[in-house]
């Protein structure tokens, strides 16, 4: 049976960092024949420092969501607050980094420069944003490619210069579009490796969006599985897989369990109506 709104475990509900409530976005006139529902009464909370993923068939608003945490784009009906504010306000305190499909660096700027850009839109001075934009690099493995430009780097180290730069100005929750979808499995896995230890060590609170319950239980500690457009919340995993986690962990009879479960909510939305 399809929920629309599905409460949150206590520990998002006591301290939300993130939080929709019962969010829905229509494209086009509301009254007109071309007006498209692409999420419907979505509510969901997340705590400071959780890891969430949605998941859910193409179409179904898990992008649209992100966006309207990052400022990118507003709800036609409920509401939204990051870190206790509007995600206008959110944005413009730097509370918020943003990690794309594709890693959006600019092919200009050497990749410390792409990573220091954040910091120097705040006015960062250039000592202070050097250091910073230094550390993150070493941070996330790319230590000697500081001069290199993005067009010298293969998908898999672009997408890691792209998080130190979304990391750069230390925002208080981290969203991520698909970054790892266009790469190959080997650097797919090896990434996710590199993004649960940053995660963890930085206490970064990730809303993460993929179409692989795999990766999603991998990484998470809660899955959120969305129905077919409209997008609703059909079902919420909790992930207790113990960390710190492996790649060995997929071959964890629980591990199967919770990523068969979540196929199984998946493909069981497309007998949900609108």
């Amino acid at each position: 049976m399809t929920r629309s709104s599905v409460e949150a475990p206590a520990r998002a509900a006591a301290s939300p960092l993130v939080s929709f409530s019962g969010v829905g976005v229509v494209f086009g006139s509301t009254g007109g024949h071309g007006a498209v529902r692409a999420l419907e009464d979505v509510t969901l909370a997340l705590a400071e420092g959780e890891f969430v993923s949605l998941v859910g068939p193409s179409g179904c608003g898990k992008s649209t969501l992100l966006r309207i945490a990052a400022d990118l784009l507003a709800p036609t009906t409920g509401t939204v607050e990051v870190a206790g504010q509007s995600p206008r306000a959110a944005r413009l305190r730097r509370d918020i980094g943003f990690v794309f499909q594709d890693s959006a660096l600019l092919e200009w700027r050497s990749i410390i420069d792409n990573v220091m850009l954040p910091l120097e839109l705040k006015g960062v001075s250039l000592v202070e944003r050097r250091e910073r934009a230094g550390d993150l690099i070493r941070l996330v493995g790319l230590s000697g490619f500081e001069r290199a430009f993005p067009r010298q780097l293969s998908g898999g180290m672009r997408q890691r210069a792209s998080i130190a730069r979304a990391m750069s100005t230390a925002p208080k929750v981290l969203l991520m579009d698909e970054p790892f979808g266009a790469l190959d499995q080997i650097t797919r896995d090896r990434l996710n490796m590199e993004l649960l230890e940053l995660s963890q060590r930085q206490r970064m609170t990730v809303l993460f969006v993929t179409h692989s319950i795999r990766e999603a239980v991998l990484l998470s500690d809660r899955v959120v599985v969305m129905s077919p457009r409209p997008g609703r919340i059909r079902q919420v995993l909790d992930i207790d897989l113990a960390r710190p986690r492996h790649l060995a962990v997929r071959n964890d009879a629980r591990f199967i369990a919770l990523a068969q479960q979540g196929l199984a909510e998946l493909e069981g939305g497309f007998g949900d109506h609108g």
